[in-house]
């Protein structure tokens, strides 16, 4: 595969519904809609495309999901995964008629793995590592949150924890400065596909643009590599998309997530 639409296709074929659901506590159908309840009181609703559904239907199928995550009390906040390039007549109303907030777009980035793989040379003391200790996956989430300008949350950090501790395959990566995580992100294989996701880039704003960020890059995708993935898919924002671009990465898409709270 070399062209965006090849891409594309493999994006929608083998990264969307079943691949979307590992780990959910319980997934119900509805239509095309895949409704996903996680723990730490998070759903989530994909699809691979709405059947060339038309907007009165749309706003039902939006109507009875929600309907579904409000009758259960231990979520507190749903995720709908808006794609660009899907036929969805009258969904952006919908979602904000329910109560849905849209957050920025990003970018669909899809590449060779074997593209990223490259020596980047660290600032003096920078060094990489992969963790899993409890007290190192609390710092990097609390990292995460404040470079994405929220509090820290030990929800994030507790639903990162739950993952390490059931051994789904996700790693986690970190770049640390005299103790201090100062980048990180995680890999995420996709079972059954040539995929694997890089997710939750972030690095602190003073050290940016010194090739931290594009290291730890390097490091997943090397890792990626050897679990025998080919391929690389990240939602991106315009930070990081520039970065996969200079490695031959190709924006296929973009994605918006719809967000609401109990």
């Amino acid at each position: 595969m070399t062209s965006a639409d090849q891409f594309l296709a493999a994006y929608d074929r083998q990264l969307r519904t079943d691949a979307e659901t590992q780990g959910a506590l319980a997934v119900e159908r509805l239509g095309p809609l895949l409704m996903c309840t996680f723990a730490g009181g998070r759903g989530f609703v994909t699809y691979r495309n709405l059947d060339g559904a038309g907007s009165r239907a749309i706003a039902r199928w939006v109507l009875e999901a929600l309907a579904h995550f409000r009758r259960d009390p231990s979520v507190v906040r749903v995720e709908w995964k808006t794609r660009g390039h899907d036929h969805a007549p009258g969904l952006h109303d919908a979602l904000l008629r329910s109560g849905f907030e849209p957050e920025e777009e990003e970018s669909i980035m899809i590449g060779r793995a074997a593209s990223l793989i490259s020596a980047v040379p660290l600032p003096p003391g920078v060094t990489l590592r992969k963790v899993a200790a409890e007290a190192d996956v609390r710092a990097m989430s609390a990292m995460q949150d404040e470079v994405f300008g929220g509090q820290v949350s030990d929800e994030n950090a507790e639903a990162l924890l739950r993952r390490v501790a059931c051994g789904d395959g996700m790693e986690l990566w970190v770049a640390e400065h005299q103790g201090l995580i100062v980048s990180a992100g995680r890999l995420e294989p996709v079972p059954g596909t040539d995929f694997a996701g890089i997710w939750g880039g972030a690095t602190r704003e003073e050290w940016r643009s010194q090739g931290i960020y594009r290291a730890v890059t390097a490091a997943r995708a090397q890792s990626a590599v050897k679990l025998g993935k080919k391929f690389i898919h990240s939602d991106s924002t315009r930070y990081s998309r520039p970065i996969l671009e200079r490695y031959g990465f190709l924006r296929v898409s973009t994605t918006t997530p719809y967000r609401w709270r109990r």
